[in-house]
Parts: C-alpha cells; sequence; structure tokens
C-alpha cells in the first residue's frame, strides 16, 4: 500500500486545475447587415492567406458554398498552380541531373547557408583532379611486357598478341628448332596469368 505522506509524493507533477475563462464577446458577422455573433471562420482568398472572415453558421455556410480560390485566374495559371502543387511549390530537377557538374547553376549562398554543398563540390573537384590510377598491378605489367604490349591493351588485344607470337615461337612453325621454347613458355605462362587476372 501506498504512503500518501511520503516525499516522494511531493515531487510528482500534476496537471495544474484548468478554470474556465470567460471567453471575449465574438465579433459580429462579417455578412452585411447580420447582427449574429461570427463564431466562424472563412479564409479571405487568394493573395490574403492567413485572414479570414467572421460569419455565422448560415453565412459560411453561403460563403463556403461559393468560395472559388482559383477565381480570376486563367487556366493557363490555373494549371501552372496544380502541377507546382504535385511538389509542394518547391523547386525541382528532372531526374538525372548532376547537380555537382560545372554547368549547373545554382544559388548555393541560399541553399547552402553553412557551405556543406560547397565543400562537397570542392572534394569532388579535387577527386576529378587527381592523377590517374594505373589500370593493371606490377605483375600484370610486367605479363604484358613479355607480351610486347602495354597498359593500353584490352582483353582482345592481348589475345591477339598470344596467338601471333606462338605460332611465330612454337617449335612446329620453325621446323623443330627448339631455340625459342623458353620464350615460348614465358609467353604463355604471361598469358595465363593474364587470364587469372580476368584480362584477357
Amino acid at each position: 500500500m501506498m504512503n500518501l505522506n511520503s516525499r516522494l509524493f511531493d515531487k510528482i507533477r500534476v496537471k495544474p486545475e484548468t478554470r474556465e475563462i470567460p471567453r471575449a464577446e465574438a465579433a459580429r458577422c462579417n455578412h452585411p447587415g447580420c447582427a449574429e455573433a461570427g463564431l466562424y471562420r472563412a479564409p479571405m482568398g487568394r493573395l490574403r492567406e492567413g485572414q479570414y472572415f467572421s460569419f455565422c453558421l448560415d453565412h459560411v455556410r453561403e460563403y463556403n458554398a461559393s468560395y472559388n480560390y482559383f477565381n480570376g485566374m486563367s487556366d493557363a495559371d490555373v494549371a501552372t498552380y496544380q502541377r507546382n502543387a504535385v511538389v509542394g511549390h518547391r523547386p525541382t530537377w528532372t531526374m538525372g541531373v548532376n547537380r555537382s557538374a560545372k554547368d549547373f547553376r545554382e544559388d548555393v549562398a541560399a541553399h547552402d547557408p553553412l557551405g556543406a554543398m560547397r565543400a562537397r563540390a570542392q572534394r569532388r573537384a579535387a577527386y576529378d583532379a587527381r592523377p590517374e590510377q594505373p589500370r593493371y598491378g606490377i605483375a600484370a605489367m610486367k605479363a604484358l611486357g613479355v607480351l610486347g604490349l602495354d597498359a593500353t591493351a584490352d582483353s582482345a588485344a592481348i589475345k591477339t598478341r598470344y596467338k601471333e607470337l606462338v605460332k611465330r615461337l612454337h617449335p612446329d612453325a620453325n621446323g623443330g628448332d627448339r631455340a625459342n621454347e623458353d620464350k615460348l613458355r614465358e609467353i604463355i605462362h604471361a598469358y595465363n596469368y593474364l587470364k587469372s587476372a580476368r584480362l584477357a
């Protein structure tokens, strides 16, 4: 059983009693000639957002039945408004647009007050300006050197060069002469390495 005289009960927060505050007398209905109290708000319309009329129940119903936000707008203006309403009237960019590209213009100061996007663009520019890394590792470059190729060679060029060297250095193509046998073995070993590295 709880002790109601405990010090812990002094620390419990309890919602204070709310007293009914008498409401100020409501304004009169804004409809001409009406003496009723204007208890219901109705928007004043386009270009006056946040401003309201005060009407009685009968006149607010009448006003709402005839209210048209687009009154006085051309069909083209209504269509533009509806198209912009899809994205909440915020600027959008086409899918696939590279916002970090040089030709993409945007007011950085207005959209990037902390400079985060500017810093990202600078890092991207530094990354793009770095020297190009070699395509192949040291072992692959040695194997390409054995075949007489450089780093620009693709898999088709490697295969073509390999076939050409094997035909030229194979003992059967040289009347059984085995003088180039070591060179041929080196070429086969280099080609097999390039194949295992998925470069040929």
